[in-house]
């Protein structure tokens, strides 16, 4: 069975230019998810988000707009957005594990309340004629959670539920659930999408092998830190391409000055690629001592200077290899 491969969004991390520069050197992801609207009470659309999903910014992939709300009708609201840019699914945010979004009721903070989730999906689906998809862990206190939710869920057509095989209050410490992923294939009349951990081509393939019957995998933190999983789980190969380093070279190029010509001044952007340091220095030799070199850079031309280290060390031990 043919697999289909997903970018679950990290938010500050997929967004339009990581994707198309992603796509471009690396390929192998069939729909990218992009990071999650958030009116905070306000029925207004932030400028970052209009950027986002705008129809110019995203020209050669399949994306996915995703909303975080415990509201009905900041939910219509969103979807009104979207469907006014060409969209036709809207993706519902029920696991972000963060406490500041799970305090407030949202991400998997709602997974508990299937009143409030009936109310949302109600008014979506009365209101309007968008496709839903939804995004979950598989509660946020306990794994019972969504055992709870799936008889709401399953009076609406929905085009699936991607589960997080994690609880909320975990974050991303501990192992998955897969007890209880696979307790949740047998509790729903909805198709599943498998996420969590998917960091190696044996760790997917053993996720594969244990659920025969999920086709569609999503990929998050995995994807950044080692951005050639895709294509490599698509061709059934753990070998990477003799040029690994160059083309991460000319990816690392590329977002670096479109996020430089974005963000006002040098701290933004150091802090920006320090965020995606702390994945990508995962797929380097020596993770730790990456890390410190890129967060010992204190101005631009220190920046470049360790990133030409790090990468022709890299490309020197793959020689010499």
């Amino acid at each position: 069975m043919a697999s289909t491969l997903l970018s679950s969004p990290l938010q500050g991390f997929t967004d339009f230019r990581f994707r198309n520069a992603f796509n471009h050197y690396f390929g192998g992801i069939d729909t990218f998810y992009a990071p999650y609207i958030r009116l905070n009470g306000k029925l207004k659309i932030k400028q970052s988000y209009q950027n986002d999903l705008a129809p110019e910014n995203n020209t050669t992939l399949e994306v996915i707009p995703q909303v975080m709300t415990n509201d009905p009708d900041e939910f219509l609201y969103v979807i009104k957005y979207v469907q006014s840019l060409g969209y036709k699914e809207l993706n519902w945010n029920l696991g972000c594990p963060y406490p500041m979004v799970t305090k407030s009721g949202m991400g998997s903070g709602l997974i508990c309340n299937p009143d409030r989730i009936n109310e949302v999906l109600h008014k979506a689906h009365n209101e309007s004629d968008i496709v839903v998809s939804m995004k979950m862990r598989m509660g946020y206190e306990n794994a019972e959670e969504i055992l709870d939710a799936f008889p709401i869920l399953d009076q609406y057509p929905l085009k699936n539920i991607a589960i997080h095989a994690r609880i909320g209050k975990q974050l991303y410490k501990g192992p998955v659930d897969l007890d209880a992923f696979e307790k949740c294939i047998s509790s729903t009349k909805h198709k599943l999408y498998y996420n969590g951990d998917i960091t190696s081509v044996a760790s997917f393939k053993a996720i594969q092998q244990r659920f025969p019957s999920i086709d569609h995998f999503m990929m998050g933190r995995g994807l950044i830190a080692d951005p050639f999983l895709p294509s490599m789980i698509k061709n059934n190969t753990t070998e990477y391409p003799t040029d690994r380093w160059s083309i991460f070279s000319e990816f690392h190029d590329t977002i670096y000055q479109q996020y430089d010509e974005y963000l006002s001044g040098p701290t933004p952007i150091k802090m920006k690629m320090l965020g995606f340091w702390e994945f990508f220095s995962q797929a380097t030799s020596n993770p730790k001592k990456t890390y410190k070199a890129i967060k010992k850079a204190t101005n631009p031309v220190k920046y470049r200077t360790a990133v030409n280290q790090i990468l022709n060390a890299e490309m020197k031990i793959k020689k010499d290899a």
